[in-house]
């Protein structure tokens, strides 16, 4: 696999009744090449979302924007460019850091941050939480990479995290 340096090409998804941001570490090959998030078939991204929200699975990029409005949900990444090999995070080097500022400050998330998978949340960590002394709830990844969380534990998971964190609110 060639590594290249990539940017992150497409803007975060928020508006100023989002209550939660997930955070992704960078955009996969399939992300990149369709300029939007969790674009890989197989990532389980939505269908979670969906299963949590209950509602059915948003197919288009504009059904996504829809739904994520719609759920008060707001999407990132914590990388702005890196390089890296195809969609491999543990290839990722050379980090720059996302800049939060305007999500946080134009949205109403506050402290609410969920890291998807270890990644983003270690990333998250090094990166950024540095700056906002916001802690990021590390849950599980969504990735098809991660076989040890079935479908439904992954909504059983992040269902429950994601309740206790809008209690809250």
């Amino acid at each position: 696999m060639v590594r290249q340096n990539a940017s992150h090409e497409f803007g975060p998804i928020y508006d100023r009744e989002s209550r939660i941001l997930i955070l992704g570490s960078f955009p996969s090959v399939k992300s990149r090449e369709q300029s939007f998030y969790y674009a890989h078939p197989r990532n389980r991204f939505w269908k979670v979302l969906a299963a949590i929200c209950d509602e059915d699975e948003p197919q288009t990029v504009q059904m996504k924007k829809q739904f994520l409005h719609r759920q008060h949900i707001a999407v990132y990444d914590v990388i702005e460019s890196c390089s890296i090999e195809g969609s491999s995070d543990s290839s990722i080097r050379d980090v720059l850091p996302a800049d939060l500022t305007p999500i946080l400050e134009g949205s109403s998330v506050g402290g609410r941050i969920i890291a998807n998978g270890g990644k983003a949340a270690s990333l998250y960590q090094k990166y950024i939480y540095p700056e906002t002394n916001i802690p990021a709830v590390k849950l599980p990844s969504t990735s098809p990479a991660n076989a040890a969380f079935s479908l439904d534990d992954l909504i059983s998971v992040w269902g429950r995290k994601i309740r206790e964190l809008l209690r809250n609110y």
